[in-house]
């Protein structure tokens, strides 16, 4: 099946993006973006005309909640707005708004846990109904890597996992900002996902993100992943003269091999619970590859 390029977390000026929707779709046009979702904060922005050329168009809002609770969730396929819900803590607001995503037949995508320290999976294990989790969010004031007594992004996801949380992590690029690009901002371009699936149709491709048929990408591409109850295949697009290599890794992070190359494979053993790639470049770049949950797992 062919691989199709997209980015689940897009602003315009109907939030706070400083271009409107036509000149943001144009520009992942131009990049050569399959498919794209534009979620402005509490606002379910649609164009009106379809362009044949561009990327398919997928309705999506993040739903977000302000204060100190700064909650931000992506409903990604909606057919109508939601609105934000505020409840007691954490936990109960992050459920609520999850049920009211999957109320409006979208899946819900929690984004950026560690913007202002908002929550770490003490408060998302318990959360029913999510299908995805942002792993890495290209805006400046993600956090992904945490600190001192705060977990990173992939922590956190390794924990869900290792609770038994089957949810899988997405890249984005939070885009708000496409004339002014430096490291300050929230530019376009730097993070997305890639969906293997039959068909570029919304449907497929919201299929493809629930049964974690993608992997995510801040710059390295994958020519094919392949899996089964033996081994993980994965074969690396060479650039240049670039180096690769990929981490397998399981439940809290535990690394079972670390290889060499842009062409790897890892033989399961057995008794692993879950087993997820990280693909790493010596320009920088990261891919990661969904996990593989065993029979003896989640």
């Amino acid at each position: 099946m062919p691989w199709y390029k997209g980015n689940l977390h897009t602003h315009t000026t109907e939030s706070d993006g400083d271009a409107d929707p036509e000149f943001v779709r144009n520009w992942f046009k131009a990049h050569n973006y399959d498919f794209l979702v534009l979620s402005d904060h509490n606002h379910r922005t649609i164009i009106e005309h379809e362009d044949n050329d561009g990327p398919l168009m997928i309705p999506g809002e993040e739903i977000t909640v302000r204060g100190p609770l700064n909650i931000h969730i992506n409903g990604i396929g909606i057919s109508r707005v939601v609105q934000p819900i505020t409840l007691q803590n954490v936990t109960e607001t992050i459920q609520a708004n999850v049920d009211a995503i999957l109320q409006a037949n979208g899946i819900a995508s929690i984004n950026h846990p560690n913007y202002k320290w908002a929550f770490d999976h003490n408060e998302l294990i318990p959360i029913k109904g999510a299908s995805l989790v942002e792993i890495y969010n290209a805006g400046p004031n993600a956090n992904n890597d945490g600190g001192k007594e705060k977990y990173s992004t992939l922590e956190i996801w390794d924990a869900l996992l290792s609770a038994g949380k089957p949810i899988f992590g997405v890249a984005t690029d939070d885009s708000h900002h496409y004339y002014d690009f430096s490291p300050d901002k929230l530019n376009p371009g730097r993070a997305w996902v890639v969906v293997k699936t039959d068909e570029l149709t919304q449907k497929s491709i919201i299929d493809g993100l629930m049964k974690g048929q993608f992997y995510s990408s801040t710059g390295i591409e994958l020519l094919s992943v392949e899996t089964n109850c033996e081994s993980i295949k994965i074969s690396v697009k060479q650039a240049g003269d670039t180096l690769y290599h990929t981490v397998f890794s399981g439940p809290r992070g535990v690394i079972y091999a670390d290889y060499e190359g842009s062409q790897v494979e890892y033989l399961v053993n057995g008794y692993e619970t879950y087993i997820r790639a990280t693909v790493y470049s010596s320009n920088g770049f990261r891919a990661w590859v969904q996990p593989v949950f065993l029979a003896n797992g989640i």
